[in-house]
């Protein structure tokens, strides 16, 4: 959103002069804290943000004049009298100013930081510089994280959080992270297919730099990564995410599998090769092959009773909170009815009749009838993606419904929603219809081109939050109370292809 409250709250246009005593990080002047620091645009006090202990919010309203600040992870601008990220706040002048000082100063430190551990200097963690140490969790319990934080770029909040959730998908990881280099593999495919003809952007692997990012992330030995190489990539071969705006982390996610499926389908196969890396035989993928469904589309003729069937493909199912909860942006109370995922599924399951501008041509009547629809899924994926449709149009602008869907935890299960309740014996994808949940990214705010992403994953039984940079565990109670934005379900007892048959850390199982 575009905020009324720059002009009269920005007062600043550059950090104020550090003094001996200031800590070459920016922490908390109350906590401490270096975890998601924000400095507040009206006086240049560091606080804690709204993701930790919310000292820059007491500082607002402490002094309710400084109400702008900005995050010195993302360098997004958040306004507590709007209560919203701000957008097109480059039309200030300090705004920018302090942005850019802040990018400078960011950069410095992860400079010296990257220094002093290549020469295996302690000075980092004397210094209060991130390094890659034990996390605790509620209880006081130490832990060692997993995987490391991805570094906010300038508004690549969705970025993270997809690569997070992704990361965290055993089957998927385990294989990207064991290719080999494939950035030689596009001459090869040349050379095999000459008469092919390839456009600027077929040079470029997306894939190779998704591998050189999650080998990176699991490698364990950073607290936060920079993914800018993928980054670049992105902006290359998908051009509608240049830029440093805030992107929408659905929409990403799709470009991200269609392009990575794409890459690979015209990576293979190669001639006399027998390589389990490269891919599978047919048009199947990695990312078909685990996210890969099948939904079958039903209509039915109201005046003849005509039936037709179409069959369609799926790597995620976009599910639209029914209308009864809508209007709903708090937790019910209780004994009230709390809109659920599988009062979601249901909405998107049920027959319903097609509106006048959707008439269907039938083939019977041999013209535009009155007619219903009703989706069933025919084959389930290995890792079914739950897609919640929180941003609807509004006239000319989208808003978003804050209303809490519950969802489980473990123990989802979609045999009603399955054709005929079958458990798809066929072929390679039988398994049972039961899931647990693997990640959930979560969108904070309200405005669809605005707000921040972050997102939860679950790891040899432990949760953890993944906000940008920082990585923190959590417990089970704090994921199941997020207003979730995109579900990953593992479906258990999974029976799949033998080039799948690899571990998160890339060894075969």
């Amino acid at each position: 959103m575009e905020c009324p409250h720059l002009e009269e709250n920005v007062k600043i246009s550059r950090l104020p002069m550090r003094t001996e005593n200031t800590p070459p990080q920016f922490c908390c002047s109350v906590c401490k804290t270096n975890k998601n620091p924000w400095v507040c645009l009206g006086c240049g006090i560091v606080n804690c943000g709204r993701y930790v202990n919310a000292h820059a919010k007491q500082h607002h309203e402490e002094q309710p004049q400084h109400a702008v600040c900005m995050d010195c992870n993302s360098y997004a601008t958040f306004c507590y009298n709007c209560d919203e990220f701000v957008t097109n706040d480059t039309q200030s002048g300090n705004v920018e100013k302090v942005r850019k000082c802040i990018q400078t100063v960011v950069s410095a430190q992860n400079h010296i930081r990257d220094k002093n551990r290549r020469r295996g200097s302690t000075e980092s963690s004397e210094n209060n510089i991130p390094s890659r140490k034990k996390i605790k969790t509620e209880d006081g319990k130490s832990l060692k994280p997993r995987s490391s934080g991805l570094r906010n770029l300038g508004n690549t909040c969705f970025m993270n959080a997809v690569l997070q959730s992704l990361s965290n998908i055993q089957q998927f990881c385990g294989y990207i992270k064991q290719l080999p280099s494939l950035e030689d593999k596009m001459c090869k495919v040349k050379k095999v297919n000459p008469t092919r003809k390839f456009k600027d952007g077929d040079a470029i692997l997306l894939v190779e730099e998704l591998r050189k990012t999650l080998v990176a992330l699991w490698q364990g030995s950073k607290a936060a990564i920079s993914p800018e190489s993928l980054f670049s990539v992105i902006w290359k071969v998908v051009p509608r995410f240049r830029g440093y705006q805030q992107q929408d982390a659905h929409e990403f996610m799709r470009y991200l599998l269609d392009r990575l499926h794409t890459e690979l389908l015209t990576l293979l196969p190669y001639p006399n090769s027998n390589s389990p890396y490269i891919g599978p035989k047919g048009k199947s993928t990695i990312v078909t092959a685990i996210f890969g469904g099948l939904l079958q589309n039903e209509v039915n003729c109201l005046i003849c009773g005509m039936e037709s069937k179409k069959h369609d493909p799926f790597l995620d199912l976009s599910l639209d909170i029914p209308v009864q909860f809508a209007s709903k942006s708090q937790k019910p109370k209780d004994g009230e009815p709390v809109c659920s995922v599988a009062d979601c599924l249901s909405s998107f399951t049920d027959i319903e009749e097609l509106e006048e501008s959707e008439l269907y041509m039938c083939s019977n009547c041999k013209k535009r009838q009155r007619s219903t629809k009703k989706f069933w899924i025919r084959r389930l994926p290995n890792v079914l993606c739950l897609h919640i449709k929180r941003f609807r149009w509004n006239t000319c602008f989208r808003v978003k419904l804050e209303t809490f869907v519950d969802f489980p935890l473990r123990g989802l299960d979609m045999s009603r929603y399955v054709l005929n309740n079958l458990h798809e014996t066929r072929g390679s994808y039988s398994g049972s219809n039961e899931y647990d949940l693997a990640a959930v990214i979560v969108h904070h705010g309200s405005g669809a081109g605005s707000g921040h992403y972050t997102a939860y994953a679950i790891h040899e039984g432990r949760w953890y939050h993944f906000n940008d940079s920082t990585v923190t565990a959590c417990e089970e109670e704090t994921v199941a109370k997020c207003k979730a934005y995109i579900l990953f379900y593992v479906r258990r007892e999974l029976k799949i292809p033998e080039f799948l048959n690899v571990d998160s850390t890339g060894q075969d199982l």
